[in-house]
């Protein structure tokens, strides 16, 4: 008989929900450790706009994927789910529990559903659609990709460099859309049995007011200044196109970083980045509500429902 596949907990939700306070919770108790989940916490530099994890928490409880690229650098998907099935067979090897908490769904898609077969990245390829776009603008090259791919330039938007550049890529690379390869079955899953809570207030009022609380809190917290530094390093400062940069691109810090350069006032950036949160929220909610074997808890409510789902997924009792 084959050993059980060891356990593995997802805590999703959208930002601000409080899956890092739950998740730091439960690692305390549960000797486990924590692989984040979230496109922003990857990047050196993005700390107080991003909410990563303080120096004293991290010490505390063990924390992968956070710090792991250059803010002026990019971290697929790919390389994300990767990097993390990596760290869950450690901690799992260890003895520990892993725990995934983070709110970018592509990521957690990555991991836990694998990604579709797709030609790897060409950097001489991504330097030339990169040219091209600083000749004629991105919208440009969108349009481009829906006259060889319509459903990927009805999903993507005209504004989304990044994601243009790939498919772009892909079909130039290979003859096919990237919606041909995106239906291919997925692979590499993570080699788990994971248990998938979703933590959200059932009121929008209760998320859109601890975005604004959490925002003003970083306000408070320096975090012009953070995007200050960022600006002046010199390796950003050698990019043509900062706001393309994913990392740039972050909630909060493309708003930051219009304002610095005049382009909106103090107060415009601030309903900006708010506004901009609130929208990243209701993107993440409707990607969670397409995931099968979802529970979803209400973390200032549920808190003994939640503890039985914990228990039961364990073995633990109660």
């Amino acid at each position: 008989m084959s050993a059980p596949r060891p356990a593995a907990i997802a805590l999703m939700g959208p930002t601000a929900s409080g899956k890092t306070a739950l998740a730091m919770e439960w690692a305390h108790r549960l000797n486990g450790e924590i692989i984040s989940v979230d496109s922003a916490l990857v990047y050196r530099g993005l700390d107080i706009g991003a909410a990563k994890p303080d120096a004293a928490m991290r010490a505390a409880v063990p924390h992968h994927l956070i710090d792991v690229r250059d803010p002026w650098q990019t971290f697929s998907a790919a390389e994300f789910a990767q990097a993390a099935r990596a760290a869950a067979r450690e901690i799992a090897a260890r003895g520990r529990l892993p725990i995934l908490a983070g709110g970018t769904g592509l990521y957690f898609q990555a991991l836990l559903q694998g990604l579709a077969p797709m030609p790897p990245a060409d950097p001489a390829l991504r330097a030339q659609i990169a040219a091209e776009a600083a000749q004629v603008g991105w919208p440009a090259l969108h349009a481009q990709l829906a006259q060889v791919d319509a459903e990927a330039a009805a999903r993507i938007k005209p504004t989304d460099p990044q994601r243009i550049q790939r498919a772009l890529e892909v079909f130039r690379l290979s003859g096919q859309p990237i919606t041909h390869w995106q239906r291919q079955p997925g692979s590499d899953r993570l080699p788990m049995r994971v248990l998938k809570l979703a933590i959200a207030p059932p009121e929008r009022a209760v998320l859109h007011g601890r975005i604004q609380a959490r925002f003003d809190a970083m306000l408070a917290e320096g975090f012009l200044d953070e995007v200050r530094a960022l600006r002046a390093l010199p390796q950003m400062q050698a990019v043509a196109a900062p706001l393309d940069l994913p990392a740039v691109r972050a909630v909060g810090y493309r708003q930051a970083w219009e304002h610095l350069d005049g382009l909106i006032d103090a107060a415009g950036f601030r309903e900006r980045a708010i506004q901009a949160t609130r929208q990243l929220a209701k993107r993440q909610l409707t990607w969670l509500r397409g995931q099968p074997d979802l529970r979803w808890f209400d973390p200032a409510a549920d808190q003994g429902r939640l503890e039985d789902a914990l228990a039961l997924f364990l073995g633990l009792g109660r």
